[in-house]
């Protein structure tokens, strides 16, 4: 599942919060939240202020296969 999908997913899960309600509380244009959509192109750190905006947490990280260690 694209980093898109699962960002429309937690709109759905905030009460049906329009991508351009959430561009706007990201302090940014419609344009550019769509095109951000359509690339699926996230920095770390936009995740992280998406999460923040939306009340949530993002996790990211690294799960080695043979140890399960977490990085």
């Amino acid at each position: 599942m694209s980093m898109a999908e699962k960002i429309r997913i937690l709109l759905v899960k905030r009460g049906n919060i329009p991508e351009a309600e959430l561009a706007r509380r990201l302090g940014m244009s419609t344009t550019n939240w769509y095109n951000r959509m359509k690339r699926d192109n996230f920095t770390d750190k936009d995740l992280r202020k998406i999460a923040d905006v939306l009340d949530c947490i993002f996790k990211a990280g690294f799960v080695l296969n043979d140890t399960g260690e977490e990085i």
